[in-house]
């Protein structure tokens, strides 16, 4: 049985990247890091991981080969000391090279938000991204079955679209894709 202790007691300075690889194996939780504070949060249901997911193969289908869209990959804001696991990303290959993404590759981030953590993604995880330079966030609500892109303008997000089931938008920034809710949703 593998005793290995979660955090290390008396814990004075702050978390870094470096430091989620010491914890012991654990599918049971996501782990990310807030200006060197650990934050805990169970993983996402099936249904969240479904539509995540499908926007990630809606973009897959249209993006040159040397860009990917992914799943289940961290990345690193301000030198290590935040670091999150967003529900999906769009950045060139070359930036999955490394064990996690640097903020700084990205071109879309997007987040499907949760009932438990609603206002990490719509408050912190938005003014985090658009620090990094992040051009796009699309926020990702089941409930309201909308998607809002959120296009960088002078480091702070600007609404740009919310999309619906029954829309199709189009964009040539920063790459040239049609998005469709209905497909994402339905």
């Amino acid at each position: 049985m593998d005793s290995t202790p979660v955090a290390r007691p008396h814990r004075t300075e702050p978390w870094t990247i470096d430091d989620l690889e010491t914890l012991p194996p654990d599918d049971l939780n996501r782990y990310e890091i807030v200006d060197g504070s650990l934050v805990v949060t169970p993983p996402p249901h099936a249904g969240h991981m479904k539509i995540a997911a499908k926007l990630c193969r809606l973009i897959g289908r249209q993006i040159p080969d040397e860009i990917l869209a992914a799943q289940e990959t961290g990345v690193s804001i301000r030198a290590g000391t935040t670091y999150f696991q967003p529900d999906g990303m769009v950045a060139p290959e070359a930036a999955f090279d490394r064990r996690y993404v640097d903020a700084g590759d990205l071109l879309i981030v997007f987040e499907v938000l949760s009932p438990s953590n609603r206002g990490h993604d719509l408050v912190q995880k938005r003014h985090d991204y658009a620090v990094a330079g992040i051009p796009q966030y699309w926020i990702v609500d089941p409930q309201a079955r909308t998607i809002t892109v959120l296009s960088l303008q002078d480091k702070r997000y600007v609404e740009q679209a919310v999309l619906r089931p029954g829309d199709v938008w189009h964009t040539e920034e920063p790459l040239k894709l049609t998005i469709e809710p209905a497909k994402v949703f339905g």
